[in-house]
């Protein structure tokens, strides 16, 4: 498929060489959707600030040289040296045939495919999910499926917390209380209670203890115990994902104790190799840049006093393995902002061990927090983490209420299946149209509100044109050339063509939230097109050509959600 952007980007700076010569050797086009025109293009600034030209000048001996053809209308200058670019409209109507004939609708495949590894979700074992975990399920799951929409090898890994200390704990709590029959929601509990007692019980902290190095040393009957643990929560987890329309699935649980095995190795060779030392009892690695607020050298701890590992450990002997037998080039890790020191730690002392060469990737997708209409944490009215099963429930419950009243024709159990689309998606979404680096406020009448750059919005103008099509099909009517000629039918086939390029950038800088404005921005297109472009009640040729925009319309938007993780009712 023939990208006007590209192809417009690569004429501009064929033509600033041939303008300006050598000077324009080094030059890049920066273009850009504008209200101005169909594109426009501000590399010339920076050019004439080099050159030490007036910038307008600049622009204008670029636009000399762009000359009309079958792609490009119009070149003109405007501003302090922006140049505006018109497309011709038959070109517009070309690249959208081949964009609709396209399955993948325009989205290349990468040129050089990479094993990527997605480090997300990662729960704890014998812990109901709360809402901190929501932020890296959602965006680790989106970044997944577009990447691996981009032709990436995606291997997926939920390093769950299944090791160390409050096994002990709860190994032991569990025996005194022969409860190992427990759901993980009285689990939850029991975990608050075994903790209780660990904190006020010098015995029984003993026993957990000594109940640590039996698992840790590989005890039979404790490793038993730790397995009902496990599959309990394994369960709940499969249960709480389906729910949540996640591709997690139990085979991509790798946990801490798969690496347990490996980190008495992890810091033998990091000594051997000079990366690390023995400091005040403690081995640590220094990696060079790192330093305290007294400006003395911050250490990473491999290996505790008394002679434990840690979470550096562990995510050293992942990185080793990710890269080293899996061959990852690019690794990601969906952990939030504040764990943004210790990563860069973990970072810095795998690439001085060599576990991870430079070309290797490795990435820390932060994120914020969710906050309440406090803007604090968001908390359960007890004041404790919300419970993520319970969030997802009442988001099903409030939609089943909107779409009751908005689809009251629609047969009770489709009502349903949209309702849980609806819910869940109005989640999901709102995590995803921010910027994930910043916190946001999670609230509902926002979230589900059918305005605005909201789920339910995209997906009511989704089901809309899904309507639309089934009444055209119903009189037989077809789609069929494409002519672009009113101009709200320019100004959305403009917003579908930037598709392509903007799930390759979510691919690149890891930015969900610009899918999510792309996709409002198609829809709103469409609602200025459905509002003064009458579809079905046009004349034959002007309805064929309408009703290929639509199909165009709803593939993108179907495609879009889906790459979010969201799903696209048909009709609501």
């Amino acid at each position: 498929m023939i990208d006007p952007l590209e192809s417009l980007r690569l004429r501009v700076e064929a033509a600033a060489r041939g303008a300006l010569g050598d000077d324009a050797a080094t030059f890049e086009a920066a273009l850009h959707r504008s209200a101005h025109a169909d594109y426009q293009a501000d590399g010339a600034l920076a050019l004439s600030r080099r050159l030490k030209r007036n910038p307008r000048d600049v622009a204008a001996a670029i636009a000399a040289r762009l000359a009309p053809d079958d792609v490009l209308a119009e070149a003109s200058v405007s501003g302090p040296g922006f140049l505006n670019l018109n497309v011709r409209a038959e070109h517009l109507s070309t690249v959208v045939g081949q964009m609709l004939a396209d399955e993948r609708l325009g989205v290349a495949r990468a040129a050089r495919p990479e094993v990527v590894v997605i480090d997300y979700s990662s729960p704890n074992l014998a812990k109901e999910m709360h809402v901190g975990h929501l932020r890296s399920t959602i965006i680790g799951d989106a970044l997944a499926r577009t990447l691996e929409h981009l032709g990436h090898t995606v291997i997926r890994h939920n390093h769950i917390g299944d090791w160390g200390t409050p096994f002990g704990m709860l190994i032991e709590h569990l025996l005194d209380e022969r409860a190992g029959g427990a759901s993980v929601r009285e689990l939850s509990a029991f975990y608050q209670a075994a903790r209780k007692k660990f904190d006020g019980d010098e015995a029984f902290a003993d026993r957990a203890r000594r109940r640590v190095v039996l698992l840790q040393s590989g005890d039979e009957a404790t490793l038993a115990l730790w397995r009902t643990l496990l599959a309990v929560t394994l369960e709940h987890l499969a249960v709480l994902y389906a729910q949540m329309g996640v591709t997690l699935r139990p085979e991509h649980v790798l946990g801490e104790s798969h690496y347990n095995p490996a980190l008495a190795g992890v810091v033998a060779e990091l000594e051997r190799l000079g990366v690390a030392r023995v400091s005040e009892g403690a081995t640590c690695a220094f990696p060079p840049g790192f330093v305290g607020r007294e400006g003395e050298p911050q250490p990473l701890i491999v290996k505790k006093q008394d002679g434990g590992y840690g979470y550096a450990t562990t995510d050293l002997a992942a990185i080793r393995l990710r890269v080293g037998e899996l061959a990852a080039t690019r690794v990601l890790y969906v952990v939030g902002a504040p764990q943004q020191q210790h990563l860069a730690l973990v970072f810095a002392t795998a690439r001085l061990a060599g576990w991870a060469p430079e070309a290797v990737r490795l990435e820390h997708v932060a994120f914020g927090s969710v906050l309440g209409q406090d803007r604090k944490i968001l908390k359960s009215r007890a004041g404790e983490a919300v419970s993520l099963s319970r969030l997802l429930d009442e988001a099903v419950e409030r939609a089943q209420k909107l779409v009751d009243e908005k689809t009251p024709d629609v047969e009770i159990g489709e009502r349903s299946r949209i309702a849980r689309d609806v819910g869940i998606g109005a989640v999901k979404y709102a995590d995803l149209v921010n910027d994930r680096v910043k916190d946001y406020v999670f609230d509902w009448d926002r979230m589900l509100a059918f305005d605005g750059n909201t789920a339910p919005y995209l997906m009511y103008a989704h089901a809309r044109i899904r309507s639309i099509l089934r009444k055209a099909e119903a009189e037989g009517a077809a789609a069929g050339d494409l002519r672009v000629e009113a101009p709200e039918e320019r100004a959305l086939v403009l917003e579908l063509l930037q598709f392509p390029a903007v799930v390759a950038q979510v691919g690149g800088a890891l930015q969900p939230h610009r899918l999510c404005q792309h996709l409002h921005d198609v829809a709103t297109a469409f609602t200025s097109f459905y509002e003064r472009c009458p579809v079905l009640k046009a004349d034959p040729p002007v309805r064929a050509s309408r009703l290929s925009l639509c199909q165009l319309t709803a593939a993108v938007l179907e495609k879009g959600l889906g790459l979010l993780g969201i799903g696209a009712p048909p009709k609501m």
